[in-house]
């Protein structure tokens, strides 16, 4: 098949969950398909190393990625009705080249890789022949901002930003409806964004495909490690994960320092915002931004921590912990869309002081470090290896396009 991804960041280098995700859908698909991408590059990318993009795809065309001021952005949010998301990737330039790549060169499939790039819907159903049109939902996106909005208003500070999530909420679920319904079938990363996502539209064509990992990249790691007791990955300019690291450095870490003064934990991820400078005043507290390779993190954590309190999907961050056989400590969000029980696989908290409470077991029990470890490796190794997800992306391949009148 002639397949065409559209994606928001160029797939290379795969450092954080959509990268990671984009680029191990390519390398899949390039065995059995001709494989071409249309992206955006980020200014932190490289444009002279694509990495092995160009031995894989049969063409990668990146464009910069669009530059929105706040004015712009502002006159969007007041006189549009479209939500904030829709506008970021927005490009007259980009949809040219989509339509010109449309006509040159007939696609069997399209898939709009995030909500970010279903702007482009619009090109992409003009195209004739029209090829089947994917949408991998990386996020139910109106579940995570009522989340988000649900945590704000729980801090007056906040309530900016939770009249902002209340606004979107409303407006993505507008969106993510109609854009369910346009499309032919739809990707989702777990049950519960499946859920989420029927919610909004009952009769959407969807096929839970969750994120995975690596086995041969993670779980066979023996490079490098740099010790640190706890380490939490993630973009960090990402509020989700803003949310997380603040939470756990301000209302779990405290505690666990009352019984190991000298406990550290590494914040590891690229763009931090500045949100979490106030951390930076605890100095066993190490903010990394962008590394060259997490595994060297991941493998020199005693624990790794997930704390999330907002968000969808199912996280990247928790397969490639548990890949590495590290023992994990998450909330119910940062494990949910993954079939795991506390207390087996990992261990589950919510509440500050039951989270610091089994992240210093686990800190004070080596066995039970690598009991859970092992569990954890097993767990991902059964179900979340690429090269086994991907074959049920191939089905949603091979049914006729819808017809719209």
């Amino acid at each position: 098949m002639r397949i065409l991804l559209l994606t928001p960041q160029r797939p290379y280098p795969p450092h954080q969950g959509t990268t990671l995700r984009n680029f191990n859908l390519v390398k899949q698909l390039a065995r059995r398909h001709s494989v071409s991408v249309l992206t955006f590059l980020e200014p932190d990318q490289n444009p002279a190393d694509p990495g092995p993009l160009p031995e894989l795809c049969r063409r990668v065309d990146a464009l910069p990625v669009p530059q929105r001021t706040n004015a712009l952005r502002l006159r969007q949010m007041l006189f549009t009705r479209r939500p904030d998301m829709s506008w970021r990737l927005w490009s007259a330039k980009f949809a040219r080249r989509l339509a010109r790549l449309l006509q040159t060169e007939p696609f069997d499939v399209v898939q709009i890789e995030g909500i970010e790039m279903a702007p482009y819907l619009p090109v992409i159903l003009a195209a004739r022949p029209r090829p089947r049109i994917i949408y991998d939902a990386h996020n139910a996106e109106w579940i995570l901002q009522m989340r988000a909005c649900t945590t704000d208003a729980k801090t007056p500070r906040r309530w900016p930003q939770a009249v902002y999530s209340w606004v979107q909420w409303r407006r993505l679920r507008r969106y993510e409806a109609n854009l369910l319904r346009r499309v032919d079938h739809t990707i989702a990363m777990s049950a519960p964004d499946e859920a989420a996502l029927r919610d909004v539209h009952p009769h959407a064509e969807i096929t839970v495909i969750p994120n995975g990992v690596d086995l041969a990249t993670y779980g066979r790691y023996n490079g490098p490690t740099i010790p640190h007791d706890l380490v939490f990955t993630g973009k960090m300019d990402f509020r989700p994960n803003i949310d997380a690291v603040l939470w756990f450095g301000q209302r779990v870490l405290p505690i666990i320092q009352q019984k190991r003064p000298g406990a550290t934990f590494a914040v590891v991820g690229q763009r931090p915002h500045p949100r979490l400078d106030v951390l930076r005043a605890n100095p066993n507290i190490t903010i990394t931004g962008f590394v060259d390779d997490v595994r060297p993190y991941i493998a020199g954590a005693r624990v790794y921590v997930a704390p999330l309190r907002v968000g969808g999907g199912t996280r990247l961050k928790l397969m490639e912990a548990m890949a590495m056989r590290k023992a994990i400590v998450s909330t119910q969000v940062g494990a949910e869309g993954f079939p795991v029980a506390d207390g087996q696989e990992l261990l589950l908290a919510d509440e500050p002081t039951t989270f610091a409470k089994k992240v210093l077991h686990l800190l004070n029990n080596p066995a039970r470090r690598h009991q859970l470890g092992q569990a954890g490796y097993t767990f991902a190794a059964a179900n979340y290896g690429w090269d086994s997800l991907v074959p049920r992306l191939e089905k949603t391949y091979r049914q006729p396009a819808k017809t719209f009148k």
